[in-house]
């Protein structure tokens, strides 16, 4: 059987599961980017709770000191954790974010407006009555 080439293999920082299935919880983690989720990483940068509290928050913690390293040392970024980034200022925000912040404004609004509009309708009713 032919021998196949090694795989290329560098760093990157990326999105590692802890959690359950219907509580997960992320940890922002440097790896080798053939490697398993599961294990042990070079160094974990931050957590990422993706469900949102009592405040309705998403809570990132990320040490920028390290990322910079890290990012200097040659590791790249996975797109969800370049998304985060985006987001917590660190790169540019990517453009889907601002297409996707747009069309949940869009969203809220119409859904406000029937929310509007149908309690009118009840207010009619019952005043008809």
């Amino acid at each position: 059987m032919p021998r196949l080439p090694p795989k290329s293999t560098h760093l990157m920082i990326r999105l590692a599961l802890f959690g359950c299935t219907n509580r997960p919880f992320f940890h922002i983690v440097v790896m080798e980017n053939h490697a398993s989720r599961d294990i042990k990483p070079l160094e974990q940068l931050g957590s990422y709770d993706p469900l949102p509290n009592i405040h309705q928050e998403k809570l990132v913690a990320i040490n920028f000191d390290r990322l910079r390293y890290w990012i200097a040392s040659g590791a790249q970024c996975s797109k969800p954790v370049e998304h985060l980034l985006g987001l917590a200022g660190f790169f540019p925000l990517h453009p889907m974010s601002i297409i996707n912040a747009r069309r949940n404004r869009e969203k809220a609004k119409k859904q406000e407006q029937e929310a509007a509009e149908a309690a009118a309708e009840k207010t009619a009713v019952k005043t008809e009555s």
